[in-house]
């Protein structure tokens, strides 16, 4: 007698699911700092490269037991796909280097600006680049974020270009990823084909150097492994999350990960939050409130598309 089918998940049910995907993801990604600075004694460089070798294994593994290897090649034939790939690769390694560089040289708190930035970031460059129309709620939104950077840059000098090119360079290679017709995991997958040549070189000649971390001792060996997974894991989940999930929820959840930064630099890693600090994440979050109120507002006027 045959057993009866598994009725298909409610939306509800969806909807609680990628809760919970998406919390992790954030999570994963809020608690980074904490895992790279287990490795204070390796050059941020040298950590990339280990994160781009690692994955790119852990990738090879998820998608050869996906069967997603045809997919990736149809992808692929597509016209301009592989250039663009090409090219939000290089968005996204420099991404990581600037942002491990900063975690293990005391700059914390301008990571976390970056990642608070980015959203209103990605709303200017959609505007600019695909001509999407910017609702007035969110010029202010911008404009807020806008006069932040402006205060720290005025005051600071220096540090705001931590901050300012995290934001860009996730923005960018976003908006490279959008256009491209391949999914999270094939487009990851690629990107980190293309660099970990470059990375493997890299480590070879610090070998030859003398200077590999790599070896050394056993911990700092299961770290940079580790990298991969903290690399590939949680841009697996957020992709499963963005199947079940509105837009807007996901825009109010990835507020998770910067916050858990933030709060990092600040009680943990004993960075000094100043008056400029408290009067730039000010404006910032004033802003990003707005954005979210407004990105919430318009996801309840958007109905919920099936999962696919």
């Amino acid at each position: 007698m045959s057993q009866p089918s598994t009725p298909p998940a409610s939306p509800a049910d969806d909807a609680r699911r990628g809760v919970i995907l998406a919390f992790a993801a954030y999570l994963m990604w809020g608690l980074l700092p904490l895992y790279l600075k287990q490795m204070m004694h390796v050059p941020a460089l040298q950590i990339v490269a280990h994160r781009l070798v690692w994955s790119l294994l852990l990738l090879i593994v998820v998608v050869t037991l996906l069967g997603r290897w045809k997919g990736i090649g149809a992808a692929l034939r597509t016209r301009g796909t592989f250039g663009m790939l090409m090219l939000s690769a290089t968005f996204i390694c420099f991404n990581w280097l600037i942002y491990t560089w900063a975690v293990l040289n005391g700059h914390v708190l301008e990571a976390s600006l970056g990642y608070f930035i980015n959203p209103l970031v990605n709303v200017a460059l959609g505007m600019i680049f695909l001509k999407e129309q910017l609702r007035r709620v969110q010029g202010v939104a911008v404009a807020l974020a806008a006069l932040g950077v402006a205060v720290m840059a005025f005051a600071q000098g220096g540090a705001v270009w931590i901050s300012l090119t995290l934001a860009l360079s996730f923005g960018l290679y976003g908006l490279v990823r959008k256009v491209i017709s391949i999914d999270a995991l094939g487009g990851l997958t690629v990107e980190t084909a293309l660099l970990a040549p470059l990375a493997i070189a890299f480590l070879g000649w610090t070998t030859l150097q003398g200077d590999n971390r790599f070896g050394i001792d056993r911990a700092t060996d299961l770290f940079l492994i580790g990298g991969g997974v903290v690399t590939a894991l949680p841009l697996l989940l957020f992709a499963a999350a963005a199947r079940k999930l509105r837009y807007a929820t996901i825009g109010l959840i990835q507020y998770l990960a910067p916050t858990l930064v933030f709060f990092q630099g600040v009680l943990l890693f004993g960075e000094a939050l100043t008056t400029v600090h408290i009067i730039t994440f000010g404006l910032i979050w004033t802003g990003l409130l707005i954005y979210a109120a407004d990105s919430l507002r318009a996801g309840r006027a958007t109905p919920v598309s099936p999962p696919e």
